[in-house]
């Protein structure tokens, strides 16, 4: 039977990203209490991407939250107008597609394109697949996320009950992500595992804007960031690195890798001017999601590689490296 109309289910935001269940509850429906809150995760009727959660379980942007007719107590917010589809988004989307099934699609997003709405963000990947869907009544959903200015593999489901099942898999860590990135600074040692819990908390130096930051041992909001990451190739003072992220926090590689003090190439947020060595260094942010391995709503395993961008591409050979046909696999570390 369908649900009452009166029942929503509304979209985790990216300032969201990574806090816990209850804590999004106490952000944006402070009326509820937590006792009621657990009261309704325990029937059932507050669900985290169609299925059962716990008030600690930590959620990721894009996820879908089932709120019942009795936790709304905040004001729904005005839809924007579903863009008309010009014949060049169309060919635009179709030049993106890696790899198609009847389940899921892989984009090679390019890095500058906003995967979400935002404020000043008019044109993103999220609103031309609603205008697509509009039009084939097909609608294509977003299973993860890459921050606007990271190119490489993005993995769109076909439909509602696709995006929870392959959702299902990125929280279960059972997807395999192959990162490469530009870095100032050779990292010492040249492979290892970067374990430093992160928290997002207001920088200073940009304005008080939000950014990960390394955690204190009792920070109540620390979140556990694990990245593997092994030096490809180095020429002098920039270093090809490729980095596999464990966990899934927000803008994790770049804050690991600036940890290190080795800032990724264009990385402004985390590198500041060392990030920005100047010279012939192509503009833009040097990291790329290279590869993606997952397991499909078949059960099929399946593995998309995307290949680097002219920036990205025009700096390996400015340098000198030579990208690897295909991604490395990472030992256990």
């Amino acid at each position: 039977m369908p649900e009452a109309a009166s029942v929503r289910h509304v979209q985790v935001a990216d300032e969201d990203d990574g806090i816990r269940l209850d804590r999004w509850f106490k952000r944006h429906l402070p009326a509820l209490t937590h006792g009621q809150l657990e009261k309704l995760l325990r029937t059932g009727q507050v669900r985290l991407d169609g299925a059962r959660a716990k008030s600690n379980a930590r959620i990721s942007s894009g996820q879908e939250i089932r709120l019942p007719p009795g936790a709304q107590t905040a004001p729904e917010r005005r839809e924007a107008p579903v863009p008309v589809l010009s014949r060049d988004d169309k060919k635009f989307l179709q030049s993106l597609i890696l790899a198609e099934t009847k389940t899921f699609v892989a984009l090679s997003k390019p890095a500058g394109l906003a995967v979400q709405g935002g404020s000043g963000t008019r044109r993103h990947l999220d609103g031309l697949l609603k205008a697509l869907g509009e039009e084939t009544g097909e609608r294509w959903r977003l299973v993860h996320r890459l921050d606007r200015d990271t190119s490489g593999v993005l993995l769109l489901a076909k439909s509602a009950d696709y995006a929870a099942k392959l959702a299902e898999t990125f929280r279960a860590r059972e997807t395999d992500k192959v990162y490469w990135a530009l870095t100032a600074g050779v990292p010492s040692p040249r492979q290892g595992r970067i374990d430093l819990a992160l928290v997002k908390r207001a920088n200073p130096a940009r304005h008080g804007r939000e950014a990960m930051a390394a955690a204190e041992d009792d920070d109540p909001e620390a979140q556990r960031a694990i990245t593997d990451f092994m030096v490809l190739d180095d020429a002098k003072r920039i270093a090809f690195v490729a980095a596999r992220p464990v966990t899934g926090r927000t803008h994790q590689i770049r804050a690991h890798l600036a940890a290190l003090g080795t800032p990724i190439l264009g990385d402004f947020k985390y590198g500041g001017e060392r990030a920005h060595p100047g010279g012939a260094i192509p503009a833009g942010l040097m990291l790329h999601a290279r590869s993606l391995t997952f397991r499909d709503p078949e059960g099929r395993r399946r593995q998309v590689t995307a290949p680097p961008p002219r920036a990205f591409a025009e700096a390996l050979t400015l340098f000198g490296f030579e990208a690897p046909a295909e991604p490395l696999p990472f030992p256990d570390l």
